[in-house]
């Protein structure tokens, strides 16, 4: 089963996500809460796979409880769920070490599908945040210079790795890509992970992108 806690000031959506999500016989919401503060307690009490969170709420917003959550031994994958998509929002979040990010007109049966996603390690975007962020990506200057700097620090196939986490690829694609195991690209990743400072696939993927290196 994937664990989810759902985390929004509006108790309407927080109802909503539960019976979409309680609908799929592998998904599960364990908890709710209404703010940041809350929705960090009831992760650490309730230990899931997967968080959904919105970002505007009263008190601890979503930016904080995203940062106070990597924070943990082996956090869940933190996706943001919220009705704004603008650049500063999903570089913040993403940067912060939210997995993904999506918007909260996403179709029911496609949010079933990325909280499957998400679980399994790999990062989710709404069509619209993927597209600012590669805009974003290319259009700051000093962010592609300091993730070349980044990059420069790995060796050959440590940055094919990273290429291929840019695109999203779960660990056997990249493995197939580089004819390599499953279990030797898990390594290869986690150092990768480690030599970039970063707390997740997605933040990797970012740098990723900032250095130009996906799709060399």
């Amino acid at each position: 089963m994937v664990r989810v806690v759902v985390v929004d000031d509006e108790a309407m959506v927080c109802v909503f996500l539960r019976t979409i999500l309680d609908s799929a016989d592998d998904i599960e919401v364990v908890a709710e809460a209404h703010d940041g503060a809350a929705g960090v307690e009831a992760v650490a009490r309730s230990r899931p796979d997967v968080v959904l969170l919105d970002l505007r709420m009263p008190g601890v917003d979503g930016f904080t409880a995203i940062e106070r959550i990597t924070e943990f031994a082996d956090p869940p994958a933190i996706v943001v769920l919220t009705t704004f998509d603008a650049d500063q929002y999903v570089l913040r979040a993403l940067r912060a070490g939210a997995a993904g990010f999506l918007v909260k007109s996403t179709p029911p049966e496609d949010l079933i599908g990325l909280v499957r996603v998400a679980a399994e390690g790999h990062t989710v975007l709404s069509a619209a945040a993927a597209r600012r962020l590669v805009a974003a990506s290319t259009d700051n200057l000093s962010g592609r210079h300091r993730a070349r700097k980044l990059v420069e620090a790995l060796t050959e196939r440590e940055a094919e790795v990273l290429a291929g986490l840019g695109e999203g690829l779960s660990n056997a694609q990249i493995g197939a890509r580089l004819y390599l195991s499953e279990a030797t690209i898990k390594g290869y990743v986690s150092r990768t992970l480690d030599k970039l400072g970063c707390a997740n696939r997605t933040q990797a993927g970012l740098i990723a992108h900032e250095a130009g290196i996906v799709g060399s």
